[in-house]
């Protein structure tokens, strides 16, 4: 890497940043048109070497990026430093951008909606999840920042491949909400159509009254007696492969 020093570069550009937390963050936010103005490795013929090894489609793009640091730059740069010692630093996607993109009709896949999610990790699983099935995009509604670097570790830096924002539940996109309810139809004879906004409520208290009130369809996933909940990311999983299969 040539150009300014990174070290400085990224004290520079941390605070209006997403922090691009280990290899796998990196690789897949290069894959998906991530703008990565820094990008840093302790170990820079080690990281590349992964590259070669699990993501050689992105080997020459990190070849290019990465720059070599001592150890103790990297980790003064990052607040919990990842097994692979690898960071970067990319520039947030516009929020209008998103916006557009989830506003766009007739769409091809859902949108996810966390309302009110409480748990950084579930929402990074989420966001991880809905990009694996190529939902449209992940919203969530409260006061959680689904940019926030915990959330991004745990999307693996895939929040670059789908449209993730914060928005209230009056601002939720067009199109028939299907809410995740107890008390709602069996989702096995439900088709969730391609424009569907799929709702889950928060881990601790459920559906918000204002989402209950914009829901469309209340339905359920199969559970056994007497087990009280799944995990967030597990409903959603289940919930997008039951689209995916496309029938009821």
């Amino acid at each position: 890497m040539t150009g300014p020093d990174p070290v400085s570069l990224w004290h520079r550009l941390a605070d209006t940043s997403v922090l691009l937390d280990g290899f796998h963050a990196l690789k897949h936010a290069v894959r998906f048109g991530a703008e990565i103005p820094v990008a840093v490795a302790v170990d820079r013929g080690a990281a590349l070497a992964l590259a070669e090894e699990l993501a050689p489609d992105v080997r020459d793009t990190l070849d290019a990026l990465l720059a070599q640091v001592p150890e103790s730059a990297y980790a003064s740069l990052v607040p919990r430093p990842h097994p692979t010692a690898v960071a970067a630093l990319a520039v947030r996607p516009s929020r209008a951008a998103h916006l557009e993109k989830l506003a766009q009709t007739p769409r091809t896949a859902p949108v996810v909606v966390l309302d009110n999610p409480r748990n950084l990790g579930n929402a990074g699983a989420v966001i991880r999840l809905a990009a694996g099935f190529g939902a449209t995009g992940v919203v969530t509604t409260g006061t959680l920042d689904p940019w926030h670097p915990t959330v991004v570790r745990g999307g693996a830096g895939l929040h670059f491949a789908t449209a993730v924002e914060r928005l209230t539940v009056a601002e939720l996109p067009p199109g028939p909400v299907f809410a995740l309810d107890p008390e709602g139809d069996d989702i096995r004879g439900v088709k969730l159509p391609d424009d569907a906004v799929l709702a889950f409520g928060s881990e601790r208290s459920g559906l918000s009254p204002e989402l209950r009130a914009r829901a469309d369809h209340l339905v359920a996933l199969p559970m056994r007696p007497q087990v009280s909940s799944y995990n967030l990311a597990t409903s959603v999983a289940m919930t997008l492969y039951h689209w995916s299969l496309g029938g009821s």
